[in-house]
């Protein structure tokens, strides 16, 4: 099969299209025939090798323990592995490649790729492979923090703070379809695609410091991170709560040998003093349960992935080179 293969950490100029085996799956795995697989911050970060903290959670200490990059697929199954149970050769399929909670390569960026089955959900045909290949790995972010800060609820005020992103598209619609009014922060280019996803509100951060205006929100969803806490707290309300994602701008803001990890720490001190900080909870949803949420709210229609552009597999590259330009609004597509 044709594969994108990464031999080292480093720019993604040195990403190679080759001929490479099939994955051989195993009993609990499915083959999928890939037909769209997408880029976000998580694959640069993989390809670059940075931090170099997530080269001890799953990535390798060297070089990639797996060459072929990518996450996030959408496809047909192929074959099973013999325990699989919920899917057969035909089925057209979506989910996250890696299992658990590692920062890995997951071997999307592949004419075929090998997932665990509970890292699947049936693909629902209103949607096309394109936009369901850019929920999967930004839908759990979103899914696993608002069950932190408690579920959003109808009538509550929320703020999603870089709104326009592959996990702020979907915090706005996720935070829409639970009932809440939500206001969106952004980039000027943006706007109109934030409206466009049923936003109540919009800001533009260009002109308007959120954190200094006079409205209060419930909760503040901050995927950028580009404002403190203690900033964010003036637009909390006394019960509000501050969610963190922390995205750290392609290594602009992280610590390259931590990342943003000293700073999600920093928040863990605090929460169980701060009423407005979820606190820690060993309470985690499955990946199973959350594809099962988000392959439901894709069917609804109350999802609706936003896709900026898609490369063909041969230029996985300049995919993740225009991704780290941090323009893109919504997701970024490779397409087989």
């Amino acid at each position: 099969m044709k594969a994108i293969v990464q031999d080292a950490y480093g720019s993604a100029d040195a990403l190679e299209l080759r001929e490479i085996d099939q994955p051989v799956v195993g009993e609990y795995e499915v083959l999928v025939r890939v037909h769209a697989a997408s880029v976000h911050p998580d694959v640069w970060h993989v390809v670059r090798g940075l931090p170099y903290v997530l080269r001890l959670m799953g990535a390798g200490l060297r070089r990639p323990k797996n060459p072929v990059p990518g996450t996030d697929v959408a496809g047909r199954v192929e074959a099973v592995g013999k325990r699989v149970t919920r899917f057969a050769p035909g089925d057209e399929v979506f989910g996250e490649s890696v299992t658990g909670y590692s920062w890995a390569n997951g071997g999307a960026f592949a004419e075929y790729a090998a997932v665990a089955q509970d890292s699947l959900a049936p693909k629902p045909g209103n949607v096309t492979f394109e936009q369901a290949a850019a929920v999967p790995s930004s839908g759990f972010i979103v899914l696993q923090n608002l069950r932190a800060a408690g579920q959003v609820k109808a009538g509550q005020r929320v703020l999603v703070n870089g709104a326009g992103g592959g996990v702020g598209t979907l915090a706005v619609q996720l935070a829409k379809a639970y009932g809440a009014e939500v206001t969106g922060v952004d980039s000027t280019t943006k706007l109109d695609a934030i409206r466009s996803l049923g936003t109540d509100h919009v800001i533009d951060y260009t002109q308007e410091d959120f954190t200094r205006g006079g409205e209060r929100y419930d909760l503040v969803f901050d995927v950028p991170g580009n404002h403190s806490f203690s900033a964010c707290r003036r637009a909390l309300t006394p019960q509000g709560t501050y969610l963190l994602i922390g995205h750290d701008h392609f290594g602009e803001r992280g610590h390259r040998l931590l990342g943003s990890l000293p700073r999600f720490l920093r928040l863990a001190v605090l929460s169980p003093f701060v009423r407005q900080l979820p606190r820690p909870s060993l309470s985690i949803l499955t990946k199973k349960e959350a594809m099962s949420v988000l392959s439901g709210f894709l069917e609804s229609g109350e999802l609706t992935p936003l896709v900026d552009r898609t490369f063909p597999l041969s230029e996985v590259p300049e995919a993740i080179r225009y991704l780290g330009e941090g323009q893109a609004c919504g997701k970024v597509v490779v397409t087989m």
